[in-house]
């Protein structure tokens, strides 16, 4: 059975602009990419199937599922069974079920023998998933789907992912954004993310996971992800962020937390 690792994400910085016509965002964001995530695996098979474990599989379903969606775009009628191993968080903010998507779609032309148009096939799936199917540094805008190079050197960079194991509904905290447009999004590291404020009032424990992450020896940087409620914290020592994982399950063992380094 072959596999692929559906690639955790974070938003260096996410700047949201105005509201669109169509009920999405215009977004100005860096993408950036963990060495680890959910794991999708498959074998080729009669029917379309999907399976789930590991330890935030619970509540998932296996038949309405966007894992499920991206083989059927792809596969166009063919079979595959599918077994997804859910390591992050849902509803987290660092990709989830577009990075599983996406990680589906670059597994099956493997497993099938196909050539595609990944990035048509998941801008049909949702804004994340094709930023996620290359799983490399990029800009995102418009809706976060139109991609271009951007000069990030943070590949290698060691990061620590936290979050409070509170689910934080993405359309709830944009609904919540006050619409105010504070500006352009120029070197990710002088940006924001706007969605943080809204998301600190849903779910204000976040406030108490950024402070925590800021006051710990190392960090160059500690922001929100995504649309929450994870965090990350950026490194330039490997050895002060495996400390801070140690402090994470010493001082805060009811917050789940991942050390990894960004591709």
């Amino acid at each position: 059975m072959d596999q692929e690792i559906a690639y955790a994400k974070i938003n260096l910085a996410l700047h949201v602009r105005r509201r669109r016509d169509d009920g999405y965002h215009d977004l100005e964001t860096v993408f950036a990419f963990c060495a680890d995530g959910d794991v999708v695996r498959a074998e080729d098979a009669d029917a379309l199937s999907l399976t789930i474990d590991g330890p935030f599989a619970e509540g998932l379903s296996t038949t309405d599922n966007l894992v499920l969606r991206a083989a059927a775009l792809l596969g166009e009628g063919r079979g595959a069974a599918i077994r997804l191993t859910k390591n992050l968080p849902v509803a987290a903010g660092v990709g989830g079920g577009s990075a599983d998507a996406a990680a589906t779609l670059r597994l099956l032309t493997r497993v099938w023998a196909v050539e595609a148009d990944l990035h048509a096939i998941a801008a049909h799936l949702g804004a994340d998933v094709p930023g996620c199917v290359a799983s490399t540094t990029a800009r995102g805008e418009g809706r976060g789907d139109t991609l271009d190079a951007v000069d990030a050197d943070v590949a290698g960079m060691p990061v620590l992912l936290v979050n409070p194991r509170l689910p934080l509904s993405t359309a709830a905290v944009f609904k919540a954004w006050d619409g105010v447009d504070r500006g352009a999004l120029g070197d990710w590291r002088a940006g924001r993310n706007d969605l943080e404020a809204p998301a600190r009032t849903l779910v204000p424990v976040i406030g108490d996971v950024l402070d925590w992450l800021d006051a710990q020896p190392g960090v160059t940087c500690a922001r929100m992800s995504g649309s929450g409620a994870t965090c990350f914290a950026l490194f330039d020592d490997p050895e002060l962020c495996d400390r801070a994982a140690f402090a994470a399950s010493r001082e805060r063992p009811q917050w789940w937390h991942k050390m990894s380094m960004l591709r």
